[in-house]
């Protein structure tokens, strides 16, 4: 059921090799009822004026889409990417690592994470005897990354691939370290960034996800 390291197989080389990218051959209404969630919820918190759950959003969704242009250059340059989804598995490919479903997924996680962070956000625990201990936000954030990567490990061994590792030295450990830990930290640290310098992060960070879709996807690269 579980599996934690890609095993470098030929059917697995196969199976990245026969997806097709932005493929409508699955197409179905479940689309656009999980926009209409995601709207929702980000409406939601708007008219509650609770931005900084906005901004938690927005900051982890940012970097998810800047991990998955380079898995998906990755994949361009050495032949098969890091991860991958397969046509089987869901409605529509946005990127050969990332389907609509577990993007708008993504979407939602940087709010949710957020919102399980202690009401109280500097809390710190393990302080105490003049240690000031370890921030809430990361405990929170590597507690989140382990749930999240251990589910990537049961997704990459069902029947369908919904999950497909090629190189036998990505899996769990890696996806756990350099995907998921960054994720969370974005989502968990930069609502309370000063103002000026948060809003330069998701300026910058959208406005550089928004130049490679641009440029990469028109180029046949992505």
């Amino acid at each position: 059921m579980f599996k934690f390291w890609g095993d470098g197989s030929q059917e697995a080389r196969n199976l990245v090799e026969s997806i097709v990218v932005r493929s409508t051959e699955n197409f179905n209404w479940t689309f656009i009822f999980i926009l209409a969630v995601v709207f929702y919820v980000y409406w939601s918190e708007i008219n509650k004026k609770n931005y900084d759950a906005v901004f938690a959003g927005l900051a982890l969704y940012g970097v998810h889409w800047l991990y998955e242009i380079c898995n998906a250059i990755i994949g361009h340059i050495f032949g098969y990417p890091l991860w991958s989804v397969s046509n089987e598995s869901t409605t529509f490919i946005l990127l050969i690592g990332v389907c609509w479903e577990l993007s708008m997924m993504f979407s939602l996680a940087g709010i949710i994470s957020f919102k399980m962070l202690p009401q109280d956000r500097s809390r710190r625990y393990f302080a105490k005897n003049g240690r000031k201990g370890i921030s809430c936000k990361l405990i929170g954030a590597l507690q989140m990354a382990l749930l999240f990567a251990l589910f990537e490990s049961f997704l990459a061994g069902t029947s369908n691939h919904s999950f497909i590792w090629v190189y036998k030295w990505w899996g769990v450990i890696p996806v756990f370290i350099t995907t998921y830990v960054p994720f969370f930290l974005a989502s968990n640290y930069v609502p309370d960034m000063e103002p000026k310098k948060r809003n330069r992060f998701l300026i910058i960070e959208w406005g550089l996800v928004a130049l490679l879709l641009v440029i990469l996807i028109p180029a046949g690269i992505i």
